[in-house]
């Protein structure tokens, strides 16, 4: 059994003692703690919740939206619904806040409360840091019985969703209209299986092959959209004429594609592509976290603009785009983040600018990729004893390679012209991940390798502690 509790939320397993996993007494507890934040934060007392389809979502549902209603607060409940959805319908509720139960691409077995504040965004650390010391403190007041919250349902968001990326000037259903695509559609068995076949139809896309469309909970594969994870796309591929698949994660905040013949179009190169194509239109500055691909900078200078990378984690790539003014952003786990729609990753607008993308340019998708700069990602890790001093290690590595571009907003990242790494350790466990890029995996494994050398190099200072 696992229970994580962290300043963006808590999440953990079903089932097992409190205090050990997510159990009720954990969620009502945490449901409290962030209640009493948002009516010290907020004249608005009204929180969005919206769930993903896993299995555990109507007990969490049922759980949070009874503490919070005690908490004095009104609950309007989206049901079955996804990341971006839930961020999109609190400014237009007008609430105080918002909590997306999912665990995203978890495992069927997890489960987790996402925060969010009156703009639908994720919450700042500084926010997150004062929910976790209300739930352990538990001196929390509940209203009396005259006080209690509504609650409502509203399951309109979906259609409201849509008709907002309908009116982006860059989305154009007439040219997908007129491409006629066939086109595959993963969603996990999960709430993309409702909204992604709504927003295709809405495009005007006719012939539809559903793989995994029932929002049931019982997740068909590991729900994380990776190539390894996606082998009956693939094969559906493969067997069949179709111009693309979508697949997109349990709450629809993560988007990837297959091409024509059942290779990868490449989780990293999701914002690549639509960033290629906003930026085409409006020229302006792009931003993605330290770990994701070189080729958002080229694509990004290509149009004249500048390219900025932030620390790892959706808030902060979203203050990072705020500070700079960034026309499109997101993570290199497919991640696309579009201000002109809300700061929140969206695969529902990515769909849409893509295929809007794929239908202008005329291409097939694998030779829409083939127009990118190509590279490669190698991801690593090295487990360390607990005492190791991970920050005076990557310090060492820093001071090493001091001559080369650095930045050290989050660990350390090293450029070397066309290639760069990115040390990092863990909020968790004694770990680095050591991520490099190349224009080719051998050359990206050879420059992780050359860091990992000289990791064990320090290391070998103090021997017996490198595991």
């Amino acid at each position: 059994m696992t229970l994580i509790k962290s300043i963006s939320g808590i999440r953990g397993t079903i089932g097992g003692r409190s205090g050990n996993s997510l159990s009720p007494i954990d969620v009502v507890r945490f449901a409290s703690a962030y209640g009493a934040w948002v009516k010290a934060n907020s004249k608005n007392k009204k929180v969005v919740i919206g769930r993903d389809a896993r299995l555990s979502g109507e007990m969490i549902t049922k759980l949070v939206a009874s503490a919070l209603q005690g908490m004095g607060l009104d609950v309007v409940d989206l049901g079955v619904s996804t990341t971006p959805t839930v961020e999109m319908a609190v400014p237009l509720e007008k609430a105080g806040g918002g909590i997306i139960l999912t665990a995203s691409h978890n495992p069927i077995q997890w489960n987790a409360l996402k925060l969010l504040d009156d703009k639908g965004e994720f919450l700042s650390a500084k926010a997150g840091q004062i929910i976790l010391e209300l739930a352990e403190k538990e001196e929390i007041d509940f209203v009396e019985v005259r006080e209690l919250g509504k609650y409502s349902i509203n399951t309109s968001y979906f259609q409201k969703h849509i008709d907002a990326i309908l009116q982006l000037p860059l989305v154009d259903k007439r040219a997908i209209e007129a491409r006629n695509f066939k086109v595959v559609v993963d969603a996990v068995n999960s709430s993309g299986g409702i909204v992604v076949p709504m927003l295709l139809e809405a495009l005007g896309v006719k012939q539809i092959t559903k793989l995994f469309c029932e929002p049931d909970g019982n997740f068909a594969h590991n729900p994380e959209p990776i190539p390894e994870n996606l082998t009956q796309i693939s094969a559906e591929m493969k067997k069949t004429k179709h111009d693309l698949g979508i697949v997109v994660d349990p709450d629809v905040d993560r988007l990837c594609f297959v091409n024509e013949d059942g290779s990868m179009f490449g989780e990293e190169y999701t914002l690549v592509a639509v960033a290629d194509y906003v930026l085409q239109n409006t020229p302006g500055n792009t931003v993605s976290n330290l770990s994701s691909t070189r080729a958002l900078k080229d694509v990004t200078e290509k149009y004249k603009g500048q390219y900025y990378a932030s620390a790892v984690g959706e808030v902060n790539v979203v203050t990072k785009m705020k500070e700079v003014k960034a026309i499109i952003g997101g993570e290199g786990n497919g991640g696309i983040i579009l201000p002109e729609l809300h700061y929140g990753r969206d695969a529902l607008v990515g769909i849409a600018l893509f295929l809007t993308q794929l239908a202008k340019s005329g291409k097939t998708i694998s030779a829409l990729k083939n127009s990118f700069p190509t590279y490669q990602i190698s991801k690593n890790k090295i487990e360390l004893t607990p005492e190791i001093d991970v920050d005076s290690l990557i310090n060492e590595i820093k001071e090493k390679y001091k001559h080369q571009p650095i930045n050290d907003v989050d660990g350390v990242r090293i450029d070397f012209d066309k290639q760069w790494v990115h040390l990092r350790k863990s909020n968790t466990e004694p770990i680095i991940r050591i991520y490099a890029e190349s224009e080719s995996l051998a050359s990206a494994d050879l420059l992780a390798n050359k860091i990992i050398a000289d990791i064990k190099e320090v290391l070998a200072k103090d021997a017996g502690i490198l595991r």
